[in-house]
């Protein structure tokens, strides 16, 4: 069951916090992701909620949805602090998709400061790395997250592309992961005394909040360093790094984000799936929608549908290769089937719906080359095969 609202329509006044959803009457929202709107609207303190055209259930809180209060919530953040997308220019000769496929790393193996001090990846660590959390380091995790090696496909707004460096035809590497353990760690500490209630030391909490958030961004670093290295390419600077699951503090109000990236006047993301194109926007979206835009896609089955759907249609060697001809590095089956194209939302309509309400300006689309999403034994490098093995006890 699916409800629709337009851009201005509130729901109704029984809540504290009034909730807006930036959504056309086309477009896919879920009955339950606007409940869950209108229960974080009722929360103490709560001033507004803004719903991106991406929005859908979570955990507790609508995941699409930036979300305004005097008072700071831990649980509306959620555990993957610091989770974002970032681009980083590729300079490769040939961009043959099986072949880079191939050559991808081992990106559940993670990098040890002491096992892999020779690694060339460390050369884009500057000083200390945050909280001092070397755990999973340099890995891209499981869920949504993903590295895409893809291809400008089209130039909309050909001045601010060229600023940016981009023209048709240039290869990016798109990174989308988060804080891995280290997030999850700061929300336990939380939820085990005081639940989804406040926090009772908001700049305590916001201490290891930020420590997260930058320790997302380093890691999106490690992996481009790495797979650059791996693909024969020499690591860049990001043009993008924008993260979607952060609190910003405005003017004393709270602006918790959970898969909403930052929309005042920032270069952003937003991902399509591994086989539709992905969306580089120019965001401009005002107090209304919380200064916020759309992260991706969306979902809009649940994993288990998305399980139970595509193991009737689909084999996994038709969704190891996509519609646009881009391969998908993945090892893990059940991943293959939760994460297929036809779970998500289209992202055509959830940029539509942005353009619409005046949230963004698309600038150019990329196209999936190569996926990866966890590593296909069969297909990784023999130096990182031996290691992932060593470290999973194989043979």
């Amino acid at each position: 069951m699916s409800q629709h609202h337009s851009r201005r329509e509130s729901l109704p006044p029984s809540t504290p916090g009034t909730v807006t959803v930036f959504a056309s009457p086309t477009s896919w929202i879920e009955s339950n992701a606007l409940a869950q709107c209108q229960q974080v609207a009722a929360l103490d303190g709560m001033i507004h909620v803004a719903g991106m055209p991406d929005l859908h259930p979570g955990k507790g809180a609508p995941i699409g949805a930036a979300m305004a209060s005097t008072v700071l919530y831990p649980f509306l953040v959620g555990s993957d602090i610091g989770c974002g997308i970032a681009v980083f220019p590729m300079k490769l000769k040939r961009a043959v998709p099986e072949k880079l496929a191939a050559r991808f790393p081992d990106l559940d193996r993670p990098l040890d400061p002491e096992r892999d001090a020779d690694d060339p990846a460390w050369a884009v660590v500057e000083g200390d790395i945050p909280a001092g959390h070397v755990e999973g380091l340099g890995t891209v995790g499981r869920g949504n997250h993903f590295v895409e090696l893809a291809r400008i496909d089209s130039v909309v707004e050909p001045g601010h592309a060229s600023r940016l460096g981009l023209a048709v035809g240039d290869l990016v590497l798109i990174v989308h992961s988060g804080s891995r353990g280290l997030g999850e760690r700061i929300l336990r500490a939380h939820t085990e005394v005081h639940g989804a209630g406040r926090a009772p030391d908001a700049a305590a909490y916001l201490a290891m909040h930020d420590d997260a958030v930058r320790w997302g961004s380093l890691n999106r670093r490690l992996m481009a360093a790495r797979v650059a290295h791996a693909l024969g390419a020499e690591p860049t600077e990001p043009i993008v790094d924008q993260c979607h699951n952060l609190v910003d503090v405005r003017d004393g109000v709270y602006l918790h984000r959970k898969g909403a990236a930052p929309g005042d006047r920032r270069d952003v993301l937003i991902a399509g799936t591994r086989g539709t194109p992905s969306y580089l926007v120019a965001a401009h979206a005002g107090p209304d929608a919380n200064h916020s835009v759309a992260h991706g896609a969306g979902r809009k089955m649940s994993r288990a549908d998305a399980l139970r759907r595509g193991r009737a249609k689909h084999t996994v060697e038709e969704l190891r290769r996509t519609p646009v001809g881009s391969l998908v590095v993945c090892g893990d089956r059940q991943l293959l089937f939760e994460e297929a194209p036809t779970a998500y939302k289209r992202i055509e309509q959830v940029i539509s719906d942005l353009v619409d309400h005046d949230l963004a300006t698309p600038v150019a689309t990329t196209v999936p080359l190569v996926t990866y999403k966890t590593p296909d034994i069969g297909s990784t490098p023999r130096s990182d095969r031996r290691n992932h093995r060593r470290e999973r006890g194989r043979p």
